[in-house]
């Protein structure tokens, strides 16, 4: 927070969409992060200078060790959290190459977007499900 009680400026962040096999990919955030224990469509912040596929590509090579390929975009949101205030830009992704690991989250799993509601996503992604199920109330 900034002095004063006031939250900085937004952080721009994204978030990667991948499919397969009818399954989307979810990861889990880690016991060290403010969100632990929330699952999350796999992303990150947005350096200064870089676009969001730009931030996608290389954020998902380093979270988990794939290459992809920044398809569609497919939504946007704002959440207020009490420690930070993000603006999400999410894409489908493609896989392209790489071996699937888990260097920034404590697990992953693939799983059917009519299965989200029985996921503990972070707030922050919710509306990215609401998208890919074809519901805005989430």
């Amino acid at each position: 927070m900034k002095e004063g009680g006031k939250m900085p400026g937004r952080i721009r962040v994204t978030a990667a969409v991948i499919e397969m096999e009818g399954k989307i990919l979810l990861a889990q955030r880690g016991t060290g992060d403010r969100l632990a224990g929330k699952w999350e469509f796999p992303g990150g912040k947005i350096e200064d200078g870089e676009t969001p596929e730009e931030c996608l590509s290389r954020e998902i090579l380093e979270e988990l060790g794939i290459v992809v390929q920044v398809e569609d975009f497919l939504c946007s949101g704002c959440f207020d959290y009490d420690h930070a205030s993000v603006e999400i830009f999410a894409y489908r992704c493609r896989w392209i190459s790489g071996q699937l690991r888990k260097n920034a989250h404590q697990a992953l799993q693939w799983v059917l977007a009519e299965d989200f509601d029985g996921i503990d996503l972070a707030a922050a992604d919710r509306p990215i499900a609401g998208c890919l199920c074809g519901k805005t109330d989430r």
